[in-house]
């Protein structure tokens, strides 16, 4: 379901992402939302495309999604 601010988001997300890392999250997921409203595997698809777009500027480092500039 799209969220209109991050703290709609799924608290399993939240817990992890810092907080520019979910607007990120946030805005990919709506935009795949809309964009294959039509598709039984949404929520899937929507999921996948938001994190490959956190994935982009954030990685895991020590166990804390940091940005990619500051991981090593």
């Amino acid at each position: 379901m799209p969220s209109a601010a991050n703290t709609d988001l799924p608290f399993s997300v939240r817990l992890h992402l810092p907080a520019h890392a979910l607007d990120i999250f946030r805005t990919a997921f709506n935009h795949a939302f809309k964009q294959y409203i039509a598709d039984p595997r949404l929520e899937e698809i929507a999921n996948r495309i938001a994190w490959s777009a956190v994935k982009r500027s954030y990685e895991k480092y020590e166990g804390k999604w940091v940005p990619r500039s500051r991981a090593k």
